[in-house]
């Protein structure tokens, strides 16, 4: 029985679709404005949800390269009468103090300069001094190369990851080559560079990585006092950052003495951009459903004046049997497979729109990983023209109803 009831259901839908398509093949001259509107406010809508999914993968990467992923704690010390604080010390107190806590992912993040010495000539380049972890902290993706490892710790010759600009100066050596640089100091230094980061369409100037001991050893006198105390970045579970990277910071001002204050602070931009995004999606797609409702009410006024022109042949359906159910889902599917097919439309134009490789790159600028076209992105379009074909073949289904078959007969 119940696959006799199924057999039926599925034979009345397939019945009602492929009625509801003819009627819309005789009467596609008044729904056709009315529908290339729906399709338009579709393909703005699914482009706005799919642009959104890729912005937010991108802004999530941004933020992630510049103040770490969430949650990045900064913990930084200074002096109350301003003196230089022992580095070494410094470093050491960070050190033990994120061993006790058991914190994985824990790195230096200080700001120097050194003297390299380049085929054309020599040029203070700004380095900026890290341990190995600090690629995973900030999703450094490179060019070309490998990141720093523990190997690279106890290398002689310091190892570099340059950005592409340092790379183009050197001649873009292929990196399985070993290529090397001399940096000038008190008694020249052979360096190596091992990995090549991509440069920002801004960044005109060499710059480089180097690991904070190496570069320590070749600092200039004066650098601490020029560039500061180095500071930290610690990576902590969101919901106990704030407590955790207080506790560090008061471990590390007791075990540094009095005079000496430590702080932190989180300065990943996750939850601050996520709610720029939405702002923004809100408004774009407030505007697109807009758009999509008064496509709707075009569509319900053509709708309207259809049924008027067929309450003869409502009649007639209705003296041979047809169901007040039938005549009205059979109104209703007419609106909703027109809005479908709208919304299928809309939907590929939204995919041409935001895979175009200028779209594409633009939105996804400076992301590594470019997210494929979000199928969730394709069900809201979907859904929405399917919503608005229901609501919008409502009235006219109703009014169908509501014709009485004397009446019609008599029409």
């Amino acid at each position: 029985m119940n696959g006799g009831f199924v057999s039926r259901l599925l034979t009345n839908l397939v019945g009602a679709v492929s009625e509801a398509w003819s009627e819309l093949r005789v009467h596609r001259g008044r729904v056709l404005l009315s529908l290339i509107g729906v399709g338009v406010a579709v393909a703005a809508l699914t482009a706005v949800v799919a642009a959104g999914g890729i912005a937010e993968q991108t802004l999530r990467e941004q933020s992630e390269q510049q103040g770490g992923r969430a949650a990045t704690m900064s913990i930084s010390a200074f002096t109350d009468d301003g003196s230089v604080i022992d580095a070494t010390a410094l470093r050491g107190a960070f050190d033990e103090a994120v061993d006790r806590y058991g914190v994985d992912y824990a790195s230096e993040h200080g700001y120097t300069s050194q003297i390299v010495r380049f085929v054309d000539g020599k040029q203070s380049v700004q380095v900026q001094t890290v341990d190995v972890p600090f690629a995973e902290m900030h999703r450094i993706k490179l060019v070309s190369g490998h990141w720093f490892t523990e190997s690279d710790e106890t290398r002689l010759a310091p190892a570099l990851v340059v950005n592409e600009r340092f790379w183009e100066r050197i001649g873009k050596p292929d990196l399985r080559t070993h290529p090397t640089v001399v940096l000038p100091g008190r008694q020249d230094t052979t360096a190596v560079v091992v990995g090549v980061v991509p440069s920002y369409t801004y960044e005109v100037d060499p710059s480089m990585y180097m690991l904070a001991d190496q570069a320590a050893l070749l600092a200039e006198p004066g650098a601490a006092e020029q560039y500061g105390p180095p500071q930290f970045e610690a990576w902590l579970p969101p919901d106990v950052s704030d407590q955790l990277g207080t506790r560090i910071a008061d471990d590390m001002g007791a075990q540094l003495g009095d005079g000496v204050q430590v702080q932190s602070y989180r300065q990943d931009f996750a939850e601050q951009n996520a709610q720029s995004l939405a702002q923004v999606q809100l408004i774009v797609g407030g505007i697109a459903l807009l758009v999509l409702l008064l496509g709707a009410l075009g569509l319900v006024n053509i709708a309207l004046v259809t049924v008027r022109t067929r309450i003869r042949e409502i009649g007639i359906r209705r003296t041979f049997g047809a169901t007040a159910g039938r005549v009205f889902f059979a109104v209703m599917m007419e609106s909703v497979v027109a809005t479908v097919a709208a919304g299928v439309v809309g939907v590929m134009l939204a995919i041409l729109l935001i895979k175009n490789p200028i779209t594409e790159g633009f939105i996804s600028q400076g992301v590594a990983d470019v997210p494929a076209f979000p199928t969730s992105a394709a069900f809201v379009g979907l859904a929405a023209a399917t919503a608005v074909g229901a609501l919008a073949g409502l009235i006219p289904a109703l009014v169908a109803v509501r014709v009485k078959v004397i009446d019609a007969l008599r029409y």
